[in-house]
C-alpha cells in the first residue's frame, strides 16, 4: 500500500500565519523593546562612558580616522543610552575642543539617525494606534507638519530626552533629513558646552571652562523653571 501523502497544505498555512505574525506591528515592536532593553543591560554592565574616558587607546588620540572612530562609538552609546553629556566630556578630554566637538556632534546625528530608523521600521505602526489622546496627536501633528522647525526647538532645549524625542519624531511623519538637519545644528550650543568643559577640565579656573559651566548650569536651571511651570500649568487645568 501507498503510504499517505503528506498536508503540505496545513504546513503551508502554518509558514503562513507564522510569517504573518512576525511581520505584524506589535512583533516589530517586541523587537524594538528586546533589542533597547538589551543596550540598556549592556550599557549598565560595561560602562562605556568609562572606557571612552580612561580606557581609549593612546594611539587613537589623534588624527582624523580617530574621531571618526570615536564619533561612531559615540552614536551606538547614544543607541545604548549612555548620557550625551558624558560622551561630549570624554571628546573634549580626549580630542580637544574643536576635534571633539566634531566627534560628538558627528556621533550625536549618527545616533539620532540609528534610533530614528529603529523606531520608524520597528515601532511607528504599532505606536501610531495608541496616538489618542489630545496631548499625543498635537505632538504628532506638530512633528509631522513642522518637523525641521519643532525638532530644532527640541534639540535647543536642554530639558528634552536625547532618546525620547528621537523615538517621538520616528512615531510621527517627520521625514528623515529634516530630523537630521534639526539634531545637528539644534545640538551645538549644549554639546559644545560639554566638550569645552572637558577639553578645560585640567583648568578649572580657566575662562573657557568657568564660560562653559556657567552656559550648562544656566541653561540647566532653565529647563528646570520651563519644566516647573508647565507642571503647574497642566495641574492647574
Amino acid at each position: 500500500m501507498l503510504d499517505p501523502a503528506p498536508d503540505t497544505r496545513s504546513a503551508t498555512g502554518l509558514a503562513v500565519r507564522c510569517s504573518r505574525a512576525l511581520r505584524s506591528p506589535w512583533s516589530r515592536f517586541s523587537l524594538l523593546v528586546v533589542l533597547l532593553l538589551a543596550a540598556a543591560a549592556a550599557m549598565l554592565l560595561l560602562e562605556p562612558q568609562r572606557l571612552l574616558a580612561t580606557g581609549w587607546p593612546a594611539r587613537l588620540r589623534s588624527g582624523g580616522a580617530a574621531v571618526a572612530l570615536f564619533g561612531v562609538v559615540y552614536g551606538v552609546c547614544t543607541v545604548a543610552f549612555v548620557p550625551r553629556p558624558l560622551l561630549n566630556l570624554a571628546a573634549g578630554a580626549l580630542f580637544g575642543a574643536q576635534a571633539g566637538l566634531a566627534a560628538a556632534l558627528a556621533g550625536t546625528v549618527l545616533g539620532a539617525g540609528i534610533s530614528f530608523g529603529l523606531g520608524r521600521v520597528l515601532g511607528q505602526d504599532a505606536l501610531r494606534t495608541l496616538l489618542r489622546g489630545r496631548w499625543l496627536q498635537a505632538a504628532d501633528g506638530q512633528l509631522s507638519r513642522h518637523g525641521f522647525r519643532s525638532m530644532l526647538a527640541l534639540r535647543l532645549f536642554p530639558g528634552v530626552p536625547f532618546a525620547a524625542a528621537n523615538y517621538c519624531a520616528a512615531v510621527s511623519r517627520m521625514g528623515y533629513p529634516p530630523f537630521l538637519m534639526a539634531t545637528g545644528i539644534g545640538s551645538v550650543p549644549n554639546t559644545a558646552a560639554y566638550v569645552v568643559a572637558g577639553s578645560e577640565a585640567s583648568s578649572p579656573t580657566s575662562p573657557a571652562f568657568l564660560a562653559a559651566m556657567g552656559f550648562i548650569v544656566l541653561t540647566g536651571i532653565g529647563a528646570a523653571a520651563v519644566a516647573w511651570r508647565e507642571r503647574h500649568r497642566l495641574g492647574a487645568k
